[in-house]
């Protein structure tokens, strides 16, 4: 995807490349990629929480969400993090979030930048669910939001968790919503994402619900990455196509 639009826009001397990094190395290898001729780069699980600790300067999004998933190397030597996941999110909906309600389902780092996202859109309620529930309070006494019990009618759902990438049976027994019950939300997202459509995803077709799935969220935060690293406005259309090629 970052690949494809570096070709889109003519930056043919940059590359984006996969670094696997274990934790114990990460800090390590982090900070020697400057002097290897690395604008920044994106991270991923386990590492956001690291990267941002590891940051000269943060965003709002990113001290507040207390996660990262893009460091920038700038030429004065600063290392600033960033969050892209939560302006994705808003930008994705289909609707305004002001004034909307919303149950988010999981607590890791990706429902951290839901909640926090909705919120600061003027979202009017934000429900956290997780199967340990004192998971979603820590969640909820840090960024706000109110910790459920189950699943009740919303305008938006927003799965955060992996779940259904196994299969559609998979899912529906992990959380606490089935296929039919989704008729009680406006709006369905679903972070997850992989070869097939997942079956939140798929349900919310079947039912005519408005959706927003994994890969459209996936382009949107590599959109703004690719823009913060390279100064230029990103390929959306040319992203999406190879997202979803590949």
């Amino acid at each position: 995807m970052q690949n494809a639009a570096l070709r889109a826009v003519g930056l043919s001397d940059w590359r984006y490349q996969l670094l696997p990094v274990p934790p114990a190395l990460f800090s390590e290898t982090v900070r020697a990629l400057p002097g290897a001729g690395f604008r920044g780069v994106n991270v991923t699980i386990p590492h956001k929480e690291p990267a941002l600790a590891l940051a000269d300067e943060a965003s709002d999004a990113a001290r507040a969400i207390g996660a990262a998933n893009m460091l920038l190397f700038e030429p004065d030597g600063r290392m600033v993090a960033d969050n892209t996941d939560a302006p994705a999110l808003i930008k994705a909906v289909p609707v305004p979030a002001a004034g909307k309600t919303a149950l988010v389902l999981g607590a890791g780092g990706s429902a951290r930048a839901a909640v926090w996202a909705l919120l600061d859109a003027g979202a009017a309620e934000v429900r956290v669910w997780n199967r340990h529930p004192g998971r979603a309070r820590e969640l909820t006494d840090a960024l706000g939001g109110t910790p459920a019990a189950g699943a009740s009618p919303a305008d938006l759902l927003i799965n955060c968790t992996p779940a259904g990438l196994d299969g559609e049976g998979t899912w529906f027994k992990q959380l606490p919503v089935n296929a039919d019950e989704i008729r009680m939300f406006g709006c369905v997202i679903d972070f997850a994402y992989g070869d097939a459509e997942t079956p939140l995803i798929s349900a919310a077709a079947a039912r005519g619900i408005p959706r927003v799935d994994g890969l459209e969220l996936l382009v949107g935060q590599g959109a703004l990455s690719f823009e913060r690293f390279t100064g230029r406005t990103a390929p959306v259309e040319e992203m999406q196509a190879a997202a979803r090629a590949g």
